[in-house]
């Protein structure tokens, strides 16, 4: 049987690994909004030369990377559809985390269970492309995923009994 310090021990790791994953989460919403923003409204010729201008050392080191050369040609094949959708979805996956991470890390309760929601949404739906693209990334994210979904759930607990000892000594 666990001593209350040992119990008081884990829950600081656990509250500590709980607002790193959610501060990573926040940081990741801002440059995805901000990426999504720029992809937007940087035209197609500033795209193909922000790619040449990043991919240039590289390719000058080994002309048949494999990475350089897949960015350089999606971007050239990249549609005005394409390149809307894409910069629509990282804006509103980026907020989406932004709005998030605002309510977790202001312990409104409501933020736990839509989180969760979220994550279990996203989890879903990176499990059905991994059935079709095979991505290793795809089951590495899976897998944050479904600790910062543990880490939201046992805050959540905490946040619940911390919130009816509240009421109850009012």
């Amino acid at each position: 049987m666990p001593s209350r310090n040992s119990v008081g021990v884990e829950r600081k790791i656990e509250h500590t690994l709980f607002l790193l994953s959610v501060w990573t989460k926040g940081i990741a919403g801002i440059v995805e909004t901000i990426g999504g923003l720029l992809f937007l409204f940087i035209p197609q010729s500033g795209l193909n030369a922000l790619v040449i201008f990043l991919t240039a050392p590289e390719l000058a080191e080994d002309p048949t990377d494999r990475v350089a050369t897949l960015l350089q040609r999606i971007v050239q094949e990249l549609g005005a559809d394409t390149k809307f959708f894409a910069s629509s979805y990282l804006i509103v996956h980026g907020l989406i985390k932004v709005f998030l991470v605002a309510g977790l890390l202001s312990r409104r309760l409501w933020s736990y269970s839509v989180s969760l929601w979220f994550l279990v949404v996203f989890i879903a739906y990176q499990t059905y492309r991994f059935v079709f693209t095979h991505s290793l990334w795809l089951i590495a994210l899976n897998i944050i995923d479904l600790i910062v979904a543990f880490l939201i759930w046992r805050e959540y607990q905490a946040a619940k009994v911390s919130r009816a000892v509240q009421l109850s000594t009012q």
